[in-house]
């Protein structure tokens, strides 16, 4: 079966999930306990932010240039201008080591990134062909690579402390700035003294601006870590779904749902009229353990690239058939397996506020069903 990319979004995706039945207009996939691995895998493609896997941090060196000496004057003003000097000197190697710090950390940040992309690469690889559920090489892997993960988080809080420090600096630089500049207001000073302190004056300028900038790029290197670490973690949860089922996913669902949806969510919200709602999928649970986590995955995937602001209302439905006390187990089982559906959507990554849950009846079903809508 192959996909015709020009059709509509949800036919797009109905078309995606192979190997299931689908109902009779032949948009609305459905899910049932046969197995849905039957055909050629077909995978979402990733977007351009989630192509790159390394963090982009900034590439400048911050070492200043130095302290011009001076030759003392005998005067008061001329040793101000030496203790300012002195001052200067010592933040400057304050700078200097702040800027060997976060070269190390930048540095190690990357190697830590690559060996981390590493890993889940040597993960994804058998999961993508399919392997046992639960493989303990996997496993293994799996938690080497969240040790490695860690560690670039740590990273995120040594850059912080960091940050502070140069903030110190920052300071500390704005008042030598204005320690020279009051300076030139004093009397007693010759020629010789007022040329001195210029150039120191000079010297104080590009220190500052050289704070300043460092200061910046540090604080866009934490926020970009920082984004970087979180969504990482988000597919990590993913990745270790898919070690437990042994079958590859994607990227967690949370890199595909950016943005604010306008929508107000709320879990008792109301699902309306759904004789007027064309359900994006249908999960039939005719038998035990349906195997729908990779086609569900792959159709709200679809539907988060085409619209990523997508809220999703899960519904389960309740067969009116039997006597009561059979409706009533029916009703109870379908709502654990909607509960079951939306907890691995939470797992997949998609945010909680994305996601609703209600339940209603109808006689035109034979089995337990979950419908998921998508608005």
């Amino acid at each position: 079966m192959k996909t015709n990319r020009t059709w509509s979004a949800f036919a797009g995706v109905a078309l995606l999930l192979t190997g299931c039945e689908f109902t009779d207009d032949a948009l609305i996939p459905s899910l049932t306990g046969d197995s849905p691995s039957g055909g050629e895998r077909i995978e979402i493609p990733a977007s351009a932010a989630e192509a790159n896997r390394l963090p982009t941090l900034g590439a400048s060196n911050f070492q200043p240039e130095g302290v011009t000496a001076g030759q003392p004057t005998g005067t008061e003003v001329g040793r101000r201008v030496d203790r300012l000097r002195d001052d200067l000197g010592r933040m400057q190697l304050s700078v200097s080591n702040d800027n060997s710090e976060l070269q190390t950390l930048r540095a190690q940040t990357i190697a830590d990134a690559r060996g981390y992309q590493e890993l889940t690469a040597r993960i994804r690889a058998p999961l993508q062909v399919g392997t046992t559920p639960g493989n303990p090489n996997l496993v293994a892997g799996w938690n080497e690579a969240q040790v490695t993960l860690d560690r670039i988080a740590d990273s995120v809080g040594q850059m912080a402390a960091l940050s502070s420090k140069v903030a110190n600096d920052s300071a500390l630089s704005a008042f030598i700035l204005e320690s020279v500049r009051a300076t030139y207001g004093l009397t007693g000073a010759v020629d010789e003294d007022h040329r001195q302190l210029a150039v120191l004056e000079d010297e104080v300028n590009r220190t500052v601006v050289l704070i300043d900038r460092l200061l910046n790029e540090l604080n866009e290197d934490i926020a970009r870590q920082t984004n970087y670490v979180s969504r990482e973690r988000s597919d990590l949860t993913v990745l270790s779904v898919a070690v437990k089922n042994g079958e590859l996913f994607g990227t967690s669902l949370a890199n595909r749902a950016f943005g604010n949806a306008a929508a107000s969510r709320s879990s008792a919200s109301t699902v309306g009229n759904l004789a007027n709602r064309r359900p994006l999928v249908v999960i039939r649970f005719d038998r035990p353990n349906v195997p729908y986590q990779e086609p569900l995955f792959t159709a709200v995937s679809e539907a988060l690239n085409r619209r990523p602001n997508s809220v999703f209302d899960v519904v389960s439905i309740v067969p009116q058939r039997g006597t009561p006390a059979q409706v009533a187990l029916n009703a109870n089982q379908a709502r654990r397996n909607a509960e079951q559906v939306v907890q691995n959507l939470s797992q997949m990554g998609l945010p909680s506020d994305r996601l609703s849950l209600n339940s209603t009846s109808s006689g035109a079903v034979a089995n337990n069903e979950v419908h998921i809508y998508v608005r």
